[in-house]
């Protein structure tokens, strides 16, 4: 086994699924399905949509991320903003 296939392996590994969402609250399971459908969002945008707290959206968006299956990097347009996707292997 080569290292590039150790490293495919991996990184493949780091990718979570639906059944990782699966066993997550409520909330953490509607952020998903928001992010589903949206590309990317803030967790402004995601309060907006899903008419939950901010509290309660970066509650879920903390959860997503211990199952790996939300993505975030910083906006480019406001350094101080993070943009949120969904990571999942479909």
């Amino acid at each position: 086994m080569s290292a590039s296939e150790t490293f495919r392996q991996g990184s493949e590994q780091d990718r979570g699924s639906w059944d990782d969402v699966r066993d997550l609250p409520p909330s953490a399971k509607l952020v998903a399905k928001v992010l589903e459908y949206n590309d990317t969002m803030t967790q402004q945008e995601i309060a907006d949509e899903t008419l939950l707290p901010a509290r309660t959206v970066r509650y879920a968006l903390n959860r997503l991320d211990e199952e790996n299956v939300v993505d975030s990097r910083f906006s480019f347009s406001d350094a101080r903003k993070r943009l949120y996707s969904l990571d999942i292997d479909a």
